[in-house]
C-alpha cells in the first residue's frame, strides 16, 4: 500500500511538471503569433491519435456504455474545450505565463469545495492551512513587482472561467473514473475534443493558415503539449483522481506555477532571486501540510 501510494504522488507531481511547462510552451507559440484555434486543435487532434494507438495496443480502450455517453459528452465540454479556450485566450490576452498560472493554481480551492459538497470528501483544518499558506508563496514566486497588472480585466475572467470548467472537469472525471480506466477516459476525451474545436479552426483560422507555420519551432512545442501534458499527464492526474479524491490531487496542481517559474530560468526567460526561492519553499511546505491528514486519517473514497 505504501509504495502504491507513492507511486501515486510520482505520477500527479509528473503531471504538475509536465502542465508546468505548458504555459511556457504555449506562450511561446502565441508569441510567434500562432493562431489559438490551430494551436488547440492541432495539441488535441496529435494527442487523439497517438492516444489511440497506445490505447489500442495495449487493449485499454473500454466500450463506453449509453448512460455515460451524457457525461463524457460533458467532460470534454469543460476540458478540453471551455479550459483551453479560457487558458489560452487569457493567456494570450494577459501575455504572461506566470500571471496565468497564478490564477490557474487556484483550483484546488475551488476543487476541494466541489469535492466536499458533491463527493462528501472531507476538509479538515490541517487540509485548509495546507492550502492557505501555498497563496502567499506562489504570490513571491510569480511576481517580481510585489503586484498584479489588473489592465487585462477580459484575460482574467477568461483564466477564472478555465479555472472552474477544471474543477467541474475534476467532479465529472471522479464519477467516470469508477468504472472506466484512465487511458479510455483520455482518449476519447481528445478525440471527441479535435471534433469540438474542428469547426472553430476551419471557421477562423483555416482560411488564412499557411502550411508553412507548421516548422520545427512551431511542431516541437505541439508536440510537446500533445504527447506529453494532453496525454501522459491526463492519464496520471486521473489515476490521481481515483486514489487521492479531487481536494488532495487538485492541491498539487498549486506547484504548476512554481514549476513554470523554474522552467523560465533554466530556458532563460525568467531570472531567480531569494524572494522566489522562499516562495517555493513555502508553496512545497503548504502541499506537504496539506497531504499530511491523508497519512493521520485515511478517508474512505
Amino acid at each position: 500500500m505504501i509504495n502504491k501510494k507513492f507511486l501515486i504522488y510520482i505520477a500527479v507531481c509528473t503531471a504538475v511538471v509536465l502542465w508546468g511547462f505548458s504555459f511556457i510552451w504555449t506562450n511561446s507559440l502565441l508569441i510567434s503569433g500562432f493562431p489559438v484555434y490551430s494551436l488547440v486543435f492541432f495539441r488535441m487532434a496529435i494527442a487523439a491519435v497517438i492516444l489511440s494507438l497506445v490505447s489500442i495496443a495495449g487493449r485499454k480502450i473500454q466500450k463506453i456504455k449509453k448512460k455515460d455517453i451524457g457525461w463524457f459528452l460533458l467532460l470534454v465540454l469543460l476540458e478540453p474545450f471551455i479550459y483551453f479556450i479560457g487558458e489560452t485566450f487569457g493567456l494570450k490576452i494577459i501575455n504572461s505565463p506566470t500571471l496565468g498560472s497564478i490564477i490557474i493554481s487556484t483550483i484546488p480551492i475551488f476543487a476541494s469545495v466541489a469535492g466536499f459538497f458533491i463527493y462528501k470528501e472531507k476538509i479538515t483544518a490541517i487540509n485548509i492551512f495546507g492550502i492557505s499558506i501555498t497563496l502567499p508563496g506562489i504570490l513571491l514566486v510569480v511576481f517580481q513587482n510585489g503586484g498584479i497588472d489588473l489592465s487585462h480585466y477580459t484575460g482574467i475572467l477568461l483564466l477564472f472561467i478555465a479555472v472552474f470548467a477544471a474543477v467541474g472537469y475534476s467532479v465529472v472525471v471522479k464519477r467516470l473514473a469508477a468504472t472506466y480506466n484512465s487511458y479510455t477516459i483520455v482518449t476519447y476525451q481528445h478525440i471527441l475534443g479535435a471534433f469540438y474545436f474542428l469547426p472553430f479552426f476551419l471557421l477562423y483560422d483555416y482560411p488564412s493558415f499557411k502550411i508553412e507555420s507548421l516548422s520545427y519551432q512551431t511542431l516541437k512545442p505541439i508536440i510537446y503539449l500533445a504527447v506529453l501534458c494532453s496525454g501522459l499527464a491526463f492519464i496520471l492526474f486521473i489515476t490521481a483522481i481515483k486514489e487521492l479524491g479531487i481536494a488532495r490531487t487538485n492541491i498539487f496542481t498549486a506547484l504548476v506555477p512554481v514549476v513554470s517559474a523554474f522552467g523560465a530560468y533554466f530556458l532563460g526567460q525568467d531570472t531567480l532571486n531569494i524572494r522566489k526561492v522562499a516562495g517555493i519553499i513555502i508553496v512545497v511546505t503548504g502541499v506537504i501540510v496539506a497531504q499530511r491528514q491523508k497519512r493521520i486519517k485515511p478517508h474512505a473514497e
